[in-house]
């Protein structure tokens, strides 16, 4: 199978999507949701119409569905749920429609910076007090790096994103609890954010949507786009260096894991377990790419390369490919194209051609070249197999990633800056 054909999939998906009316189950509790509601559906009919492929009634059509009712601020909200999800969207639309949604990004953004100086506030008291941070703190999808992702694209040379990459830095340096030293986004729970009896004394969580990954791709990111804050290169390496600790070679490929806990930090072994899925959320691929994204802010060659060599490892590994489950973006196949075709386009010359080589078979995971397109394209749109019609998990953001494969051009929109890849 070619690449190409896969635009027939995203077409027949998007066709699927193209009503509000018709997919009303969305609504039913993921209105404001950008996982899993109408803001990540919303990007899929917005990226097509900016490449040409669609118009722009189907964007302002999720988007004006979305957005009835009164947007969830404050507390409640975060990057993933409420104003912040749908401001990303919007935001995405008005990027390629130069004086539309100006007034209405306006009153979100004003909005968003109260909301995130009053979390910066929280969090600077707990450090100073000698707490552990909750992940829903700092990680992607909840906390402060979700909030500096959608910044960096809104406001990179402003005050906010600043703090918050001061907060990121702060975050980094070591913290001294019950007579431990502990990295700084050491957290007393389990992965889940809840106590857990499975990890008595807490975990240093390393994944991109909720661990130090996605902290280290802010503040790569960030360095790239020319967004300074004192301390930014000794936070990288500090990041960096800690996953240098916990790295683990598989006899295929460097692999890092999804977290470590205390007793694991107290013996220096990481207990073993089997091949895991090399996703995005957790896993070698999403820190992969934010280790490359740091090497190229750091001008490491030697490093961008080792990265660039871990992920093409992870992208064709048969242990790791069998952990893979799903189509999605979060966890599944489509995630491990998009990340690929990302880092490609960064790629050292000498490992270029090694990632863009490991796309094809990824995109066969996702259609299969005997499965009917219609057929595939109602079992994504309808949840068949767990997908379901949302970004994170569902259809429109394995039609993203498809796109961006098919297209062979990088996205024209922003959609997935609210992965920290790009």
């Amino acid at each position: 199978m070619t690449v190409h054909p896969m635009l027939d999939l995203v077409d027949a998906v998007a066709v699927r999507l193209a009503d509000p009316d018709t997919a009303s189950s969305v609504f039913q509790a993921h209105r404001q949701h950008l996982a899993y509601g109408p803001p990540g559906i919303a990007l899929l009919h917005i990226e097509r119409a900016a490449n040409g492929l669609g118009p722009w009634q189907r964007a302002h059509n999720w988007l004006a569905a979305g957005s009835q009712g009164l947007l969830t601020t404050g507390p409640d909200s975060h990057p993933f749920y409420g104003m912040p999800a749908f401001a990303h969207a919007l935001s995405c639309a008005a990027d390629r429609l130069p004086g539309s949604y100006q007034r209405a990004l306006g009153a979100m953004d004003r909005q968003i910076e109260i909301d995130v100086r009053r979390r910066l506030d929280a969090a600077h008291r707990r450090m100073d007090a000698g707490g552990l941070p909750q992940l829903a703190e700092f990680d992607a999808i909840r906390g402060l790096t979700g909030y500096g992702a959608y910044l960096l694209r809104r406001d990179p040379g402003g005050l906010t994103i600043r703090d918050v990459l001061d907060y990121c830095v702060r975050l980094t340096e070591p913290i001294t609890h019950s007579g431990e030293i502990l990295p700084g986004w050491w957290c007393a729970t389990g992965p889940s954010g809840s106590p857990d009896g499975r990890f008595p004394g807490g975990h240093a969580n390393s994944g991109m949507a909720h661990g130090v990954g996605g902290v280290l791709a802010l503040l790569a990111l960030a360095a790239r786009k020319g967004a300074v804050t004192n301390g930014r290169h000794g936070a990288l390496r500090a990041v960096l260096a800690w996953l240098d600790r916990w790295q683990e070679e598989t006899g295929k490929g460097p692999a890092w894991p999804y977290w470590i806990t205390r007793s694991e930090l107290r013996t220096g072994r990481i207990v073993p377990s089997g091949p895991r899925r090399p996703s995005w959320c957790y896993g070698t691929a999403g820190l992969a790419r934010a280790r490359q994204l740091a090497a190229l802010a750091t001008g490491d060659t030697d490093r961008q390369i080792g990265a660039e060599n871990a992920l093409a490892a992870a992208l064709t590994e048969p242990g790791q490919l069998g952990a893979t489950a799903d189509n999605g973006l979060c966890h599944g196949f489509a995630g491990l194209v998009h990340i690929a075709v990302r880092a490609a386009e960064d790629a050292h010359p000498s490992t270029a051609g090694r990632l863009r080589a490991a796309i094809p078979a990824l995109l066969a995971a996702i259609w299969p070249p005997e499965s009917d397109l219609e057929r595939t394209a109602a079992a994504f749109v309808s949840g068949a197999g767990g997908v379901g019609p949302g970004l994170l998990d569902g259809a429109a953001g394995t039609a993203l990633a498809l796109l961006a494969a098919g297209t062979a051009v990088p996205p024209r929109t922003a959609w997935d800056a609210c992965l920290l890849v790009a």
